[in-house]
């Protein structure tokens, strides 16, 4: 299976704006990228302006028309899941059935979690998450759904419409590696989405360490179907960027997200946003396409 290639940026900053990214989006589908993600922030350590991820998706799915689309990742424990139910479903239905979701249990700033008085206890979160998950899948079935958790409870709900996407809209499940439990939670829906250091950005080896451990994993518990791995990084155009992602695809790699980040202008320091121009040359410049194409060709979507 051809690997494909994404853009992925935040939605903070100068990115703060549904117009500024629904107009990446337009430019990076007329590039010949495959997909448009953006992050699920609501609030950062310092003073910056963000844009609601679902308002920006909307706007993103209206500029667009062939792209994937979604946010990655978005913590479902500081989410109600039968909103994000509504939110995806019909974001599914306005894309006409191009949403990827992205589920995590969040990052640990406590501008986020603590000082808006959520969950900030990690292991409660993973709880959260892995009942959210069963939560959303069963309201956006279409069916008649009942659940009672320790943190989450339905009774007798009826979600409709369905997505246009079936079985389900494919969710991918992001974590850090080496932690394994993430990785085992990931391995139970379509896709993993693996993070490595501060800026998520893992080397070949990590790489294949972290696909080889899904994959067992799956077929311990005899998963079967599409299953997406994505891997975020940076590439350069040429050649040389797409003999990198061809590296990448061989170690299983079905998504490569194209990541600029402050490290790239040798700036080690959070609070120094993206520049977006020099997201919009790098999207202009097209995706390291080449005939690469993932070892697990069996297994991606």
């Amino acid at each position: 299976m051809t690997i494909k290639f994404g853009v992925y940026v935040p939605n903070f900053g100068p990115y703060g704006d549904a117009r500024a990214l629904a107009t990446l989006a337009r430019e990076a589908e007329d590039a010949g990228w495959d997909g448009f993600f953006i992050w699920d922030h609501i609030a950062r350590q310092w003073p910056t302006n963000l844009v609601d991820p679902w308002i920006a998706l909307a706007a993103i799915a209206m500029a667009t028309r062939h792209v994937q689309i979604g946010a990655l990742v978005t913590p479902i424990p500081r989410r109600r899941p039968w909103k994000l139910a509504r939110e995806i479903v019909s974001l599914d239905h306005l894309s006409g059935g191009r949403l990827v979701f992205g589920a995590g249990m969040g990052s640990g700033y406590g501008a986020e979690w603590e000082d808006l008085d959520e969950v900030g206890e990690p292991l409660v979160r993973g709880k959260m998450l892995d009942e959210g998950l069963a939560v959303l899948e069963g309201l956006c079935s279409g069916d008649t759904f009942s659940y009672a958790g320790t943190y989450y409870h339905v009774q007798e709900a009826l979600f409709l419409p369905r997505p246009v996407q079936s079985p389900r809209i494919p969710i991918w499940v992001a974590g850090y590696w080496p932690n394994q439990a993430p990785m085992r939670r990931a391995a139970r829906w379509d896709g993993m989405f693996p993070i490595y250091d501060r800026f998520g950005v893992g080397k070949l080896d990590e790489f294949s360490e972290s696909v080889t451990f899904v994959l067992e994993q799956r077929a311990r518990i005899g998963a079967s179907g599409p299953f997406d791995i994505i891997y975020r990084g940076i590439s350069q155009p040429g050649s040389e960027g797409i003999e990198t992602a061809a590296q990448f695809a061989a170690a299983g790699a079905t998504w490569w997200l194209e990541h600029l980040i402050p490290m790239v202008f040798g700036i080690d320091d959070w609070q120094t946003i993206w520049p977006v121009e020099a997201m919009r040359e790098r999207i202009q410049q097209g995706p390291p396409r080449s005939n690469a194409r993932s070892s697990h060709a069996g297994t991606p979507s």
